[in-house]
This record gives structure tokens, C-alpha cells and sequence, in this order.
């Protein structure tokens, strides 16, 4: 079963995500809300993947994203944005995102992108 770290600020999303992880056969690796926990919380529990927002407080999405693939270029990262953040997710997908999902995301926008990262194994 594949580990998922959830980034996100917002623990409603957090909780939305993780429901969507559970009825799909994921299991959450841990929760983190910005960008530097999300690089210590990678270090300690070493996920499978991780889904991350790009505004939050502190570090953002896409500092985190390159913190994370500067420790393990092999990361795979799956951000989530606002349909209005389109340059943040122009940047993190150069950046060296897996791919992206926007809010408000279906259950399976969410299952597909983790699916398709997975494939390319």
C-alpha cells in the first residue's frame, strides 16, 4: 500500500484528502502544514508521495517542493493549487513536480494523478 504525506495549512483539507486517500486504497504516511515540516516530516517517514499545497504560511508549497527534491531527486510530488495560482504551478511543475490537482478537486483528479505517478515506476 502506497504512503502518502499530506502538506497543506488547512486542516479541513487535510481531512478531505485523507478520506479520499482511505477509500482508495492509500495509506497516510503523516500530515505536515508548510513547507519545512513537510521536508522534516519526508526525512522521518520517508512516503511514498506527497501532496502539497502551494500557499501556506512560513514556507510555501514550492520552496518545499524544492527542499524535498534537493534531499531526494527521486520525490514524487503532487501539488494542489486554486484555479488563480497558475504561475505557482507553471514554477512547481519546472520546479520538478510530479503533477498537480486544483481546488476544488474531485476524488478521482486526486486518485489519477496519484495513480499515474505510480505507473511510471
Amino acid at each position: 500500500m502506497k504512503r502518502i504525506l499530506i502538506v497543506d495549512d488547512a486542516k479541513v483539507v487535510r481531512l478531505v484528502i485523507k478520506q479520499i486517500l482511505a477509500r482508495n486504497g492509500f495509506q497516510v504516511a503523516g500530515e505536515a502544514t508548510n513547507g519545512r515540516e513537510a521536508l522534516e516530516k519526508y526525512k522521518e517517514l520517508k512516503p511514498d508521495a506527497v501532496t502539497m499545497d502551494i500557499v501556506m504560511p512560513e514556507v510555501d508549497g514550492i520552496q518545499g517542493l524544492k527542499d524535498i527534491l534537493a534531499y531526494d531527486k527521486n520525490a514524487k510530488v503532487i501539488m494542489i493549487s486554486a484555479i488563480d495560482q497558475r504561475d505557482a504551478l507553471q514554477e512547481s511543475l519546472l520546479s520538478g513536480a510530479s503533477d498537480f490537482v486544483v481546488k476544488p478537486f474531485e476524488d478521482d483528479r486526486m486518485v489519477s494523478a496519484l495513480n499515474s505517478i505510480f505507473s511510471k515506476e
